[in-house]
Formats: C-alpha cells, sequence, structure tokens
C-alpha cells in the first residue's frame, strides 16, 4: 500500500510507525522564543507520548518544567511524508521511561549512564496534527507536475489529512 493510501486510510497508525523508523525531529518550546531543536523521538503509542532524553539544565528543559503547548515537525523526504505536531510538553523525571529508551546515542550525551545528575525526560504528548504524504519519487512527482500543465487539471501529489490523537488515560 502506499503512503498516500495510508495517510488517507489510517494517518495515526502512520504516524506511529513512521516515528519508529525516523525518530529525528524538531521539537519546539513553550517557550515561544525559543527555537526548535532536532531531536531523538522515542515514541509510545500506546501512551499517547512523545519522550525525549535531555539535559535538564538547557533552556529547552527548563522551559518544559512549567509545561505548556508547542509544536514538533516530523519530516521523511525520502518516502513524502511530512507531519507538523501540537501539543503538551513537559519535563517529567521518568526512571522507567529512562531504562525502557535508552540507547547508545543517549549514553553518548550522558556519561554517567542513566544516574547522570543532569538527564531528566522530556514528555510530549500530541493533540493534532496535520500531515502530508506525497509521492517519493521525483519521476512521479514531475510527471504529475507534467500532466497538470498539459491538461489544466490540479496536479494528484498526495494527500493533506488533519488529525486528532486520543486522550491519554
Amino acid at each position: 500500500m502506499s503512503i498516500v493510501h495510508q495517510a488517507k486510510d489510517n494517518p495515526l497508525k502512520l504516524f506511529w510507525d513512521k516515528l519508529d523508523k525516523h525518530q529525528t525531529v524538531m521539537l519546539g518550546s513553550p517557550d515561544a522564543a525559543q527555537s526548535m531543536q532536532p531531536m531523538i523521538a522515542n515514541g509510545a503509542r500506546e501512551e499517547n507520548a512523545i519522550w525525549f532524553y535531555t539535559n535538564r539544565k538547557t533552556g529547552l528543559a527548563q522551559a518544559a518544567l512549567k509545561g505548556g503547548n508547542t509544536h514538533m515537525a516530523m519530516i521523511d523526504r525520502d518516502s513524502g511524508y511530512y507531519a507538523c505536531v501540537e501539543g503538551h510538553l513537559q519535563a517529567v523525571h521518568s526512571e522507567s521511561h529512562i531504562k525502557r529508551f535508552w540507547s547508545a546515542v543517549a549514553s553518548a550525551w550522558f556519561p554517567d549512564g542513566k544516574a547522570d545528575n543532569d538527564l531528566t525526560m522530556l514528555k510530549f504528548t500530541p493533540r493534532t496534527a496535520e500531515i502530508w504524504a506525497g509521492p517519493g519519487s521525483a519521476v512521479k512527482f514531475g510527471w504529475e507536475i507534467a500532466r497538470a500543465n498539459i491538461s489544466g487539471e490540479e496536479p494528484d501529489v498526495g494527500v493533506h489529512t488533519e488529525v486528532s490523537f486520543p486522550k491519554a488515560a
């Protein structure tokens, strides 16, 4: 099934599947004065949550102490998948999530391991998302543009959908 059909039929499942495979996202801050930054996302679809390791001294972690709304962007250009997600970000020092998602990547940032005093977690709870899915092939995209220019019809370059995430229990 193509990514366009998946985005039409079950956009939430596609979102979580993409996040599992393509973990690098741009994460915003509840402090609108801060820029979005690249982060490694750890999806917990059964919790409707996305977890991030961070240093508790960063501006992002400090802003998340109070909690607040922000955005997360995910781009998988190779497959033609793009998502902008709105949700709530908060700092949560969760030992169970630290252990659950621990990896060589996390270890590289925290020399004292899982017990590093500066280590904490950010929990992003997505509420809504806009998702775009199109042909991952430049040939397909080019064909649709050429067809549209000849026919005068809009090119069929994918789907745009808006979704709501289930409320966490």
